[in-house]
């Protein structure tokens, strides 16, 4: 999802005179209730509808928490949890690898997952023959140049029968997919469809989409992820539960409740991002409130094999150098049914 990048930094450094003082495993308490920071991604979106849920429901408030949701500054979401500044945050599986793949790991753990599978995928013009990943040879690619992004394009067109030396890439410095895809900017681009495929959807786009999780098992990730520090969970390990309850419930409530809870996200977005796009909101909310718990029981927990899966494929096409499986997450933290 793209953001106003510009409103994300001028936020977070409001926000920072706010949270430089709190640590780890010695939070300030007010008014009774234990403080606790949560990082977002990006400005709020549909992805963090849960969170703002359970604030305006009173949920964390039930849990004894004061819980303050701020915006990321410019080194990313991750590095201010690792330090002890926010106790949450929110990433991704695959953007969060190389923080673990390092001779001392970033002190995050994954101990939610937000969506159960990965709903990004490449949007095309409608019957220029992309509908399939085969379907890129010859076209052109808006890629960041990301390594594990290329190679899960170039995964997926090998499983289709595709070439990737045959995509002609282009940097990628779209913010608005639809009216990139309209002016032929270029012929394809990576979306996550909860936002960029229901804007195309209001834009009129005719378009055409696949996603990588109906490719092949190894790329349906987990994307976004809530991580906590690891020192706080260590010596907070109860308040942490808590506050995971309470999200879970922000969460259920948004996927029984997408009109409801997309009034909740949009009178709860501080930064005014949201403003003038109401029925994006409306529409988007109405279709990832299906994705919060998917085919699974409940929402949050981490499926293992699915977790293992991607960071086994990451391994093996030597995007990690070393073997991440089994590390990262922990669902000690989230309260289930069973």
């Amino acid at each position: 999802m793209k953001i106003k990048r510009i409103i994300a930094l001028i936020m977070c450094m409001v926000m920072m005179f706010c949270v430089t003082g709190c640590s780890c495993g010695k939070d300030e308490i007010k008014d009774g209730l234990k403080e606790i920071v949560f990082c977002l991604d990006w400005t709020p979106n549909t992805n963090h509808t849960g969170l703002y849920v359970a604030l305006e429901k009173g949920y964390y408030e039930e849990a004894g928490l004061n819980v303050k949701i701020v915006q990321p500054p410019e080194g990313g979401s991750t590095l201010m949890c690792a330090s002890g500044q926010a106790q949450f945050a929110i990433d991704a599986q695959d953007t969060i690898a190389a923080s673990f793949d390092k001779e001392n790991p970033i002190e995050v753990t994954a101990v939610a997952g937000v969506l159960q599978h990965n709903t990004s995928g490449i949007i095309s013009r409608a019957g220029e023959g992309m509908d399939t990943p085969k379907g890129l040879e010859g076209k052109t690619y808006a890629t960041w140049d990301s390594p594990i992004e290329k190679e899960m394009i170039r995964y997926a067109m090998k499983v289709d029968g595709g070439d990737f030396d045959k995509v002609n890439l282009i940097p990628n410095a779209i913010t608005n997919e639809a009216a990139a895809l309209e002016a032929k900017q270029t012929d394809a681009v990576w979306i996550y469809y909860g936002w960029s495929g229901i804007n195309a959807e209001l834009n009129g786009l005719e378009f055409d989409y696949w996603d990588f999780a109906s490719i092949t098992e190894e790329l349906d990730y987990y994307t976004p992820i809530i991580i906590a520090n690891n020192e706080y969970l260590k010596e907070n390990a109860d308040e942490a539960k808590a506050f995971l309850e309470a999200t879970k419930k922000g969460y259920e409530y948004a996927a029984k409740n997408p009109k409801e809870a997309a009034d909740i996200l949009i009178k709860g977005d501080e930064t005014g991002s949201l403003r003038g796009s109401e029925e994006l909101v409306y529409k988007s909310q109405e279709w990832i409130s299906k994705q919060y718990i998917a085919d699974e029981k409940e929402w949050g927990v981490i499926n293992e094999k699915r977790w293992n899966t991607f960071y086994k494929w990451l391994y093996d096409n030597k995007l990690t150098s070393n073997d991440l499986t089994g590390k990262g997450f922990s669902n000690e933290y989230i309260k289930t049914s069973n």
